[in-house]
């Protein structure tokens, strides 16, 4: 009866324990939308989402367009996955099946260590360090740009990918790779034919927590892309991602007015892009997961 006793006290805190999570997590998102909506009582939200200009603070006709930021925060995205996704999982699969143990009692823990490096000290290297090595070494006019953000972002997101892709890739059973083996593959086809394909699940929450990280990372983007709110035009041009004017803005709008209302729709956009694209990651995931099983 003790037992008993004990169990369900621990089930019923653990319930306490979600449920205050997904109460706190179901308050800020009503806040946000709370304050954000009220931006479409004095703009449209084709004006909103597709306008071309923001300039929240002009007395005479602001504006409040978030095309070019909408699109900044996709360019940069975009291209840091672009980098990060495969150097991450290439990083795993080397250290979880080519590099001896003694090497990946090494490295491991030196990624882990990158993966929990703080955003301000990757945004201080890329303004100090690389923003005057790309201006030296490209000839352009200023070097905290779209390129130099995509670089930083993807920095940041090759530790989280290949620590957790190499802990999936490391937690495929044994006889799977044994099994195949076995039949004739060699090593390279064993890799590509059953352990990847048998972690891809995993492989795919590594992504998604990488991108992630990326797509809502504030102070890296703040600091090196340039803070210039206009459509991306180049590689080396300046752009303004939504969570850069959101932290650059919200400490200038007076609370209440059009400005800190708009900042706050962009909060809200933001929410919706990065919930859209966990849940397209969790589905594609989770489709993986059960096509690796059955084939299994």
């Amino acid at each position: 009866m003790h037992r008993r006793t004990k169990e369900a006290l621990i089930k019923q805190v653990f319930l306490a324990t979600a449920v205050t999570s997904l109460a706190i997590l179901a308050l800020i998102m009503i806040f946000l939308f709370m304050e954000g909506l009220p931006t479409f009582h004095f703009v449209s939200i084709k004006g909103f989402l597709g306008g071309l200009d923001w300039y929240p603070t002009d007395e005479a006709r602001p504006d409040y367009g978030i095309l070019p930021l909408i699109a900044a925060s996709g360019a940069v995205t975009t291209l840091s996955s672009l980098l990060a996704i495969p150097l991450g999982v290439m990083s795993a699969v080397y250290l979880a099946e080519i590099a001896n143990p003694k090497v990946r009692a090494i490295a491991k823990p030196v990624v882990e260590m990158l993966a929990s490096l703080p955003s301000v000290v990757i945004g201080f290297f890329g303004m100090v360090v690389l923003a005057p090595f790309l201006q030296d070494h490209f000839d352009i006019p200023v070097g905290l740009n779209l390129f130099n953000a995509s670089l930083m972002l993807a920095f940041m997101s090759v530790p989280t990918i290949a620590s957790v892709s190499e802990d999936a890739i490391y937690a495929v059973p044994r006889e799977l790779k044994e099994a195949s083996l076995a039949l004739g593959a060699t090593h390279l086809e064993t890799l590509l034919r059953v352990t990847i394909p048998a972690a891809l699940s995993g492989i795919g929450t590594a992504v998604i927590l990488g991108m992630s990280r990326a797509i809502g990372e504030t102070m890296v983007v703040l600091m090196v892309a340039g803070g210039a709110a206009v459509l991306p035009d180049s590689l080396f041009g300046p752009v303004r991602p939504m969570p850069a004017s959101i932290a650059a803005e919200m400490a200038e709008a007076p609370f209440r007015s059009n400005h800190y209302h708009a900042l706050f729709a962009i909060a809200m956009v933001l929410f919706v892009v990065t919930l859209g694209f966990n849940v397209l990651a969790d589905y594609i995931s989770h489709k993986h997961r059960q096509v690796g099983s059955a084939s299994l």
